[in-house]
């Protein structure tokens, strides 16, 4: 299984650090040839550098792997489409896409500015946009392609303070979703991975206090269990990719996958759970307060009780 990928193309995007370096190892090891992109920037998205990349790249050839490092940012449109052409100049095409690329500008949604808000979508939804746009238009000419992104449990269960970030995870699912049914005739798999990892970007301030609030209220997220978040490595999350990546999970497609430490757990496609039906008629507000209660809200929890005012 170690040649899994023996011969195939990857990009990697934000592969300098965290789960996006070790994916890009992961592939390499697998047997791909690697263009490793990171734009080496700061959490916030400031003072780009190439080091990052290149130092990945350099590993994966004195490993006797071949990758090259490429410094774009994803966010730009032309610089992600010479992302995807780095990869067919230097080894003649492309097979494989993932987007880790991503910065936090992390924010109480009451106190979040619009430069903030427009920073995050940038690279995180349009900047996985540009890259699948670029690399999908040669994987469909080839019939061949696989691309995960990445989506996020703050898009799925929510993060106080990430407003802008959850808002782009979510995007990046229902791009996801779409670009499945759009290239899965093609030969090409979309999948997304929702990571959950120690990394400079999870293990911030603003998490660690949200979670002692949390703590503190006796709020228990949708995804307990993984709630200790530093003590997860980031490179557990690369064998996954790296099968998602391959010729083996050729039937997957349109999929999302949880996964954290030893765990990968396939997310539910939404759907209703409950209907409240009525055979003649609209509801009125009468009859929703009468019985709504004990059918479609039975159960529910808020997921951010009223507190008592300091």
């Amino acid at each position: 299984m170690a040649a899994m990928l023996a011969d195939r193309v990857a990009v990697v995007t934000g592969a300098g650090r965290g789960i996006g370096r070790g994916v890009a190892l992961a592939l390499a090891t697998a047997g791909a040839k690697v263009v490793v992109n990171d734009y080496g920037v700061q959490l916030d998205g400031s003072a780009p550098s190439a080091g990052p990349a290149f130092d990945v790249a350099k590993k994966i050839v004195a490993a006797g792997g071949e990758a090259v490092a490429n410094a774009e940012s994803v966010a730009d449109w032309e610089g992600a489409r010479r992302i995807v052409d780095m990869a067919i100049e230097r080894f003649g095409r492309i097979d494989v896409l993932v987007t880790c690329a991503g910065i936090v500008r992390d924010r109480m949604i009451f106190n979040m500015s619009e430069e903030e808000w427009d920073a995050v979508l940038a690279v995180h939804l349009k900047g996985t946009f540009n890259c699948v746009r670029h690399a999908c238009t040669h994987m469909r000419e080839q019939r061949y392609g696989r691309i995960v992104t990445f989506s996020s449990g703050a898009a799925l269960f929510g993060n106080p303070g990430q407003a802008n970030y959850g808002s782009a995870k979510g995007g990046i699912s229902g791009l996801t979703k779409v670009a499945a049914r759009d290239l899965g005739r093609y030969g090409v798999t979309v999948n997304a991975v929702c990571p959950v990892a120690g990394t400079r970007m999870t293990v911030t301030d603003a998490y660690l206090k949200s979670r002692e609030i949390r703590k503190q209220q006796g709020i228990v997220r949708e995804d307990r269990g993984t709630e200790n978040i530093e003590q997860l490595d980031p490179n557990d999350v690369a064998p996954m990719v790296t099968y998602l990546a391959s010729e083996h999970a050729g039937n997957v497609n349109g999929q999302f996958f949880l996964c954290y430490g030893n765990a990968v757990a396939l997310l539910s496609q939404p759907r209703p759970v409950k209907t409240l039906f009525k055979s003649t008629g609209v509801w009125t507000l009468d009859e929703l307060d009468r019985l709504a209660p004990t059918t479609v809200l039975e159960g529910l929890k808020n997921p951010a009780p009223v507190r008592e005012a300091p």
